[in-house]
């Protein structure tokens, strides 16, 4: 680090300098007289201090088998391809560094930023500088695929994710990392223990991610919005590279431990993060540098759950502030603080968000959040939002957000709404299908098969009957026109719940829906399965007098249906009619 720190204090004629092979001058005018200069003594300071060239080989930047070949060329009379050779390696160590020689300041406390603020935006202004060369010649390499062309994007997205960085430290060095304005939380530990709650509120109250159709439902822990976000900014499994450049990075930031803890468990445990400067360090310095627009916006979201409910005269002049130096529009403000409000399970956060929602929806709104607020137990609001969103379903949208939209029409008591929204749906999915598919053997197989037309028809047909079920609307259920397609998932659904609960009317109103359709032989069928489930229920289970009693009665009366469905149907085939 302390040869990095030196390496970013030099300009270049400096490092050219250091680059320089010096040897011993005690006889004048001869310059290899003596043995090679490795401590240079400074014109303004007392101190002694290795050369540059030479802190790089004790550190193991510069390896010694690369200075060996260097004194060949020396020892070959080449001493200007020699020094040449020996700046290049200096720059190597700045370029494989991902140049973190320019964001030394990491140990410096806040006191001491004050006066680098300057020099800091100068760096920016370089780095955009080289930025814009460097996507000049990518641009050169369009259309080819080189090792050169590897190097030269690596480089690039070294020098954009410095620039951002340095960017949003010159802004927290010019508030002062915000330690004058006063936060809600007394401590980290305070701090945590909110994260903690929320987390557990959010998982107590989460839905089913998919419909299962065995007897139990697996249900996933329910995420926070500032969950997703954070695990969106990692950069994924199996780029090498960016990991090791990220770890080489972490010896320059303040809180080395959370990086590397972020490195084995993911960016999400992370949060809160422990300091102002930890959260730029941990977002800035890591992922991909196109993704600047998500960290700002998570920024953001750490600002706000640091300051709400204190008094707005103390902060909401730093989030003006803030988007102002970085062209954020009003939108994308309100967005992170709804998301914000939306993790926060207080009852004074979800106002909040509701009132907030009506200037941001739109086709871009996140799909995320009409499911939260369906888990939040306000659908009607859940609704306007897929209304505003436009999703109604004239478009295709995902099997999980179809599903939300479902859940969210049965909720509010629009269970024919409903049930158009899958029909209507699942046709677009089926005429996609229909023009478009991958071969089995194409690589795309697995996710053809996801998006397959029966996929869809059985999941969002068997959480209609799911919810129907829960808030006892199967009667109404029934009366819908379902086709054939359907009606296979839907009769396997209620089927299952009647065998599974034969004390429930679930069965009864399934053998309704065949009589009500003149089949009565499928209804007789029903009936049949139903009597032997019945039978089975009452010899393994202990039942109330009064449970049983109903159990009976229903039996009693969907069996005399049955039959009197079945003789009316045979006199009227008598009479020819």
């Amino acid at each position: 680090q302390k040869a990095l720190e030196h390496l970013a204090s030099l300009d270049l004629i400096e490092l050219c300098s250091e680059a320089k092979v010096e040897r011993c001058r005690a006889t004048r005018d001869l310059r290899s007289c003596g043995r090679y200069v490795q401590i240079p003594i400074p014109k303004n300071d007392s101190r002694l201090r290795p050369r540059l060239y030479c802190e790089c080989i004790e550190a193991g930047l510069i390896s010694k088998r690369c200075d060996e070949r260097f004194q060949e060329k020396e020892e070959g009379d080449d001493q200007l391809t020699a020094d040449v050779l020996r700046l290049y390696a200096l720059f190597d160590v700045a370029m494989e560094n991902n140049l973190v020689s320019l964001i030394c300041h990491y140990d410096s406390g806040e006191e001491d930023m004050g006066e680098k603020i300057g020099l800091l935006l100068k760096l920016s202004s370089n780095l955009g500088g080289i930025s814009n060369v460097l996507e000049v010649l990518d641009s050169s390499f369009q259309g080819s695929s080189s090792a050169q062309l590897n190097d030269l994007q690596f480089l690039h997205e070294s020098v954009s994710k410095a620039k951002q960085h340095a960017d949003i430290m010159a802004w927290c060095i010019r508030n002062e990392f915000l330690e004058n304005v006063r936060a809600r939380y007394g401590n980290l530990a305070s701090w945590r223990s909110v994260a903690r709650e929320r987390k557990a509120a959010a998982t107590k109250r989460s839905w089913p991610d998919v419909v299962n159709h065995s007897a139990e439902s697996s249900v996933k822990a329910g995420s926070l919005f500032i969950e997703d976000a954070l695990s969106n900014i990692e950069i994924p499994q199996g780029h090498p590279q960016h990991m090791e450049e990220e770890l080489r990075l972490a010896s320059l930031q303040k809180d080395r431990d959370s990086l590397f803890r972020s490195k084995l468990e993911g960016l999400a445990v992370c949060y809160p993060f422990e300091s102002l400067r930890a959260a730029v360090d941990m977002l800035f310095l890591t992922g991909s540098s196109d993704m600047v627009v998500a960290k700002e916006a998570i920024f953001l979201y750490y600002i706000f759950d640091r300051h709400w409910t204190t008094p707005d005269d103390n902060w909401r002049s730093i989030i003006d502030d803030f988007a102002a130096t970085f062209g954020i529009t009003r939108h994308s403000l309100i967005e992170s603080l709804t998301f914000y409000l939306l993790d926060d399970d207080t009852d004074e956060a979800l106002k909040e968000a509701c009132n907030l929602l009506p200037e941001i929806c739109g086709p871009s709104t996140h799909p995320k959040i009409a499911q939260v607020l369906l888990e939040r137990g306000v659908p009607e609001t859940a609704l306007m939002v897929l209304r505003w969103s436009g999703h109604d379903g004239s478009e295709i949208v995902s099997l999980s957000e179809a599903v939300t939209a479902v859940r969210v029409r049965v909720e509010c008591g629009l269970l024919t709404e409903a049930f158009m929204y899958q029909r209507m749906l699942c046709a677009k999915v089926r005429e996609k299908n229909s023009k478009r598919g991958p071969p089995k053997d194409s690589p795309n197989h697995l996710e053809a098969k996801t998006n397959r037309w029966g996929d869809w028809l059985e999941t969002l047909v068997t959480e209609i009957c799911c919810l129907c079920i829960k808030r006892n609307l199967v009667d109404r259920m029934i009366e819908l026109p379902w086709n054939s397609d359907e009606e296979k998932y839907l009769s396997k659904c209620l089927l299952d719940c009647a065998i599974h609960d034969p004390s429930t009317t679930t069965g009864n109103l399934l053998v309704v829906y065949y009589l009500q359709r003149y089949r009565y032989t499928e209804a007789y069928e029903i009936d049949a399965k139903l009597q032997n489930a019945e039978q089975d229920f009452l010899s393994m289970n202990s039942i109330d007098e009064r449970v049983l009693s109903r159990m009976r009665s229903a039996s009693h009366w969907r069996a005399t249906l049955v039959v009197s469905s079945v003789k009316a149907c045979v006199k009227f085939s008598d009479h020819g009619i």
